[in-house]
């Protein structure tokens, strides 16, 4: 079954910046954000078919294989916040997405996460094809979005440019 995208950004439910997830300098620790990006992200794979039931029922899974985040404006404890997710492009085993973390009220960006999956078979440890059905939701997923525009952040690398003398 195919799930009903709409045709922008994959909204997460709100979460919560817990009071133990603030380090010594009063913000929100950079762990902690790729737990919530990854919390969000679960909800979205979990739509496409990919839930908490998929490696017992399928003996697979996926897992990150490179991300990128940028942190742009600090979170505060019992900061609500929202993740969304824009699928960048997919193919027979990887899916290659782009996340925003917004303030969940005043709606301003926190930080971005871009990242590479890839389906595993999970007795095998190695990498493999998506099932049809699954290859299916990723499909009807990047249909709904094919309108967005990529994401001005996405494909940024970390380097030092060196200013001409």
């Amino acid at each position: 079954m195919t799930a009903d995208w709409g045709d922008g950004l994959v909204r997460s439910a709100v979460m919560t910046v817990k009071d133990d997830w603030i380090d010594y300098n009063g913000h929100l620790n950079m762990a902690y954000y790729n737990v919530l990006f990854d919390t969000a992200v679960d909800q979205v794979f979990e739509r496409l078919g990919m839930g908490p039931g998929y490696l017992k029922e399928r003996g697979a899974s996926f897992f990150t294989a490179e991300v990128h985040v940028c942190y742009l404006r600090e979170l505060s404890a019992g900061m609500p916040v929202v993740g969304t997710l824009q699928l960048l492009d997919f193919d027979s085993k990887r899916a290659h997405f782009f996340q925003e973390l917004r303030h969940a009220d005043e709606d301003w960006l926190s930080a971005t996460s871009e990242q590479m999956s890839l389906h595993v078979d999970m007795a095998a440890r190695k990498v493999a094809p998506w099932p049809e059905d699954i290859r299916a939701n990723l499909a009807a997923l990047a249909g709904a979005q094919a309108a967005l525009r990529r994401p001005e952040r996405a494909g940024r690398r970390i380097e030092i440019v060196k200013k001409a003398t």
